[in-house]
């Protein structure tokens, strides 16, 4: 159902994506990344369809993802770019698109703002009510739930005043404002158009005075309900900090608990601005939170692919950034390893290190030169000592203190001040 609801809105973004991209003859830009009049006639022609479908499929497909828009211009999404082979994507990018009912159907001109504003908070209560109800309910249940809703949200942010009260002649006035205030507008033209909204994007089917949720519908009420079930249920609390203190406090879970507390804390904010925030904890400092960063970025999946893709020339954030581009392509994890180049091998082996020197026992950190590529020691140290990680001297003098052999623990130390004192 989603793929064929948002067919449309592929179509137009696959031609966008052909027809407009680099080195092309795209069509005149308006500034807004939407489609001018030339651009929307073209390919109206080239498709075989109106204008006005084209426009209204192209707003689909901006609500939707499947094309991005960066400033004046757009550019296509990953939801685009999976769409032929990957089902999630599509589903993805239909959520997005009920995320943005209000969006998708002009609201009523001659309503508040406000009133708009309120009627759009409490409707996922009629949503879950729908679900529940689990059939066609008539618009008189709905207006009578959407009406408590509404007068709910009014009391929950009544406040009581502080300090002087106003004059009476303020009160007068106040009142006099209040009774033009759109609480007191009717809430059944508002609860119409939402859903007609909601039907327009395939959420329910809206006719005869009824409503009723589309089988995908229930399925994404369904989801928002769990991921509100999953948020509220943080194993360790962390759902309200940023990523980095969320980090923190997963670094000593074992790695279930920690994808548990990953999916609350991601529940809980837009994925977007969760990926930012995992990324910029990656460029951290701590060695051990960017590694638990690109593992709570596993969790995150495909939505977190471009911005992944585009810190894959960092240095530092690199090897992390291939090996989860490979896992995410379809490698096995433990063969994912073999896209890195040794030099790039190397340099995640002394990160890796890091952390555990910080963050580890001493034990561990013996056990870590088992995981490096080269087959021995003094070959792993000539090249430790060329790949220029910031850490190499501490993590170089922790394991000769930790390894129980004196000779090797000899050469590392040796390996160690040649570092320091920049002599091969």
């Amino acid at each position: 159902m989603a793929r064929s609801g948002l067919a449309g809105a592929a179509r137009v973004a696959h031609w966008a994506d052909a027809a407009l991209g680099p080195g092309r003859d795209a069509g005149r830009a308006d500034g807004k990344a939407t489609l001018s009049d030339e651009t929307a006639e073209r390919a109206a022609a080239d498709l075989g369809l109106t204008a006005a479908q084209v426009r209204a499929d192209w707003d689909t497909a901006r609500l939707a993802g499947l094309v991005e828009v960066h400033g004046d211009s757009a550019r296509p999404g990953w939801r685009l770019r999976a769409w032929d082979r990957d089902d999630s994507a599509v589903l993805r990018g239909w959520v997005a698109l009920f995320d943005a009912w209000s969006l998708a159907h002009p609201e009523p001109a001659d309503h508040e703002p406000a009133a708009v504003a309120e009627v759009v908070s409490a409707m996922p209560q009629v949503l879950s009510f729908l679900q529940l109800s689990a059939g066609p309910v008539p618009m008189e249940q709905l207006l009578d739930l959407l009406q408590q809703r509404v007068t709910e949200l009014r009391t929950e942010r009544c406040e009581i005043p502080y300090g002087p009260q106003p004059d009476p002649a303020g009160q007068a006035e106040d009142q006099a404002q209040d009774r033009a205030r759109p609480e007191d507008a009717p809430l059944e033209p508002l609860l119409d158009w939402a859903l007609h909204a909601l039907a327009s994007v395939g959420a329910l089917t809206y006719g005869d005075g009824q409503a009723t949720l589309t089988p995908l519908g229930s399925w994404a009420v369904w989801v928002k309900l769990e991921q509100i079930c999953v948020a509220a249920q943080s194993p360790a609390g962390n759902i309200e900090v940023a990523a980095e203190e969320m980090l923190r406090g997963c670094a000593q879970l074992r790695p279930n608990a920690a994808r548990a507390e990953y999916r609350a804390w991601l529940a809980a904010r837009p994925v977007g601005s969760a990926v930012t925030e995992l990324i910029d904890a990656a460029r951290g400092e701590d060695a051990l939170l960017r590694g638990l960063a690109f593992e709570a970025l596993r969790v995150v999946g495909a939505p977190a692919e471009p911005d992944v893709r585009a810190v894959a020339d960092e240095p530092t954030l690199r090897p992390y950034a291939l090996l989860w581009l490979a896992e995410h392509d379809g490698h096995d994890p433990e063969d994912a390893h073999e896209v890195l180049t040794r030099e790039e091998a190397t340099w995640l082996w002394v990160d890796t290190a890091a952390a555990v020197a910080d963050h580890g026992e001493a034990p561990l950190l013996v056990r870590h030169l088992e995981s490096a590529v080269q087959p021995t020691v003094p070959m792993l140290l000539d090249e430790v000592r060329a790949v220029g990680h910031p850490r190499t001297v501490q993590v170089l003098v922790a394991l000769a203190a930790a390894h129980p052999d004196p000779a090797l623990a000899k050469a590392v130390r040796r390996a160690a001040f040649q570092v320091h004192t920049g002599r091969s």
